[in-house]
């Protein structure tokens, strides 16, 4: 277990949220938020099945309400296959782009392994225009197989992909003029990818895997952020992937272990009474299309970070991760899945938007100074002027051989 703080990471009330985006970088050393995996899921308490339409305009409502209670990030997945909707992420984060002011919009997955690096660079950089900086994104394989023949892969090259697909779109973003020639796209030369990302700083990039070590090493070869989407497995398990990444990213040289840029994954339900939270859920837990018709909703609780129960429950197990993995800086949570009605969903937005300012005071507590705040478009434009100063400055410093960086 890592505990950075020596503390155990207890509830406490806290001052008014400071916006997220302003002249200079605000504070917010955990963002907080949602992801949504777009499932389209029939209520087993009345057999209804919502419409395509319906939910994606649900996920309007639950992001204009996710901005109203206070939370950072509003998150969604990518699929291309029933019973999930969300095959165009970027179309509808610009749609709530023009709808909120303050959330960072993000996404659960964009699969790096099928679709285009040079697509992916183009559309999120319009998207960072867009939306003013508010806007980060999740790489990952994702976890439909099929997937990758529809868009003419091969699964047995998801890793492959993944990290030289990953290569070029980080040069994309950071070189005005690229020359490129890999295994699995044809070669560029020359070639220029608009717009320019917005203040010449690139989206932050967070790297999600639930078991691939490969990707770990990746986010941290690179400096970027490890997202570990802890939903269906044990803490032990999130621990170990979290771990190398943070060795790792020590061993690259970014800074300390301790340094290094983590999220995490998460779900709740919650009713100001526990026994009626288990009630109420119970029904959805036995009939949700992934975890479903398993173990018990008491067993897959007592093993996953999934928590049932009132929200002091849910404030307490979710502050408790940090004497899992340590300081982080991310803490997204899965509410709308399952075929609950969009009415309970944003039951359970006010229930979290109650436990909010405790929720941030808990993860504050004891933290130490020199662990980064979570990443934000200003953060990291601070971050540039900072180094571009400081080469300036040190004009002869030693590069690294290793990952091509400056001391």
């Amino acid at each position: 277990m890592i505990n950075h703080s020596g503390e155990s990471p207890r509830a406490r009330p806290t001052a008014e949220r400071v916006p997220l985006q302003a002249s200079a970088p605000a504070r917010v050393p955990v963002q907080i938020g949602l992801f949504s995996v777009s499932d389209i899921t029939q209520d087993p308490t009345n057999g209804q099945i919502p419409t395509e339409h319906e939910r994606i305009h649900a996920w309007l409502q639950i992001a204009r309400k996710a901005e109203d209670i206070g939370l950072d990030v509003f998150a969604i997945g990518e699929h291309h296959n029933p019973p999930f909707f969300s095959s165009s992420p970027t179309t509808t984060l610009a749609h709530i782009a023009a709808q909120t002011k303050r959330l960072i919009l993000s996404t659960a997955t964009t699969l790096i392994t099928t679709n285009d690096p040079v697509k992916i660079a183009e559309d999120f950089a319009m998207l960072q225009h867009l939306s003013e900086g508010r806007v980060d994104l999740m790489l990952g394989r994702g976890n439909t197989g099929p997937v990758y023949p529809w868009f003419g892969k091969d699964i047995r090259q998801g890793i492959e992909l993944a990290l030289e697909n990953y290569s070029l779109l980080h040069r994309l973003w950071r070189e005005d003029s690229v020359d490129w020639k890999g295994r699995f796209r044809t070669p560029l030369q020359g070639f220029t990818s608009v717009p320019r990302p917005l203040e010449g700083v690139p989206p932050f990039v967070w790297h999600g895997s639930i078991r691939s070590p490969e990707i770990a090493e990746q986010a941290a070869y690179y400096g970027d952020g490890f997202f570990h989407n802890n939903i269906f497995w044990p803490m032990s398990h999130t621990t170990s992937l979290v771990n190398l990444y943070r060795r790792r990213y020590e061993h690259y040289g970014h800074g300390k272990a301790s340094q290094a840029i983590v999220g995490l994954g998460g779900q709740f339900f919650m009713r100001r009474n526990s026994q009626d939270a288990v009630r109420e859920f119970r029904p959805y837990f036995d009939n949700a299309p992934v975890y479903g018709h398993g173990p018990s909703l008491e067993e897959f609780s007592a093993e996953t970070p999934l928590t049932v129960g009132s929200p002091q429950q849910v404030l307490e197990r979710t502050l408790s991760f940090r004497e899992s993995v340590g300081d982080y800086q991310r803490q997204l949570f899965l509410i709308d899945h399952a075929g609950l009605p969009l009415k309970t969903v944003l039951e359970q937005l006010d229930l979290l938007g109650e436990i909010l300012p405790q929720m941030r005071a808990g993860f504050a507590e004891g933290r130490p100074d020199d662990v980064p705040d979570a990443p934000t478009h200003a953060s990291l434009v601070a971050a540039r002027a900072g180094d571009e100063k400081h080469a300036e400055a040190s004009p002869a410093a030693l590069q690294d051989t290793v990952t091509g960086r400056t001391a």
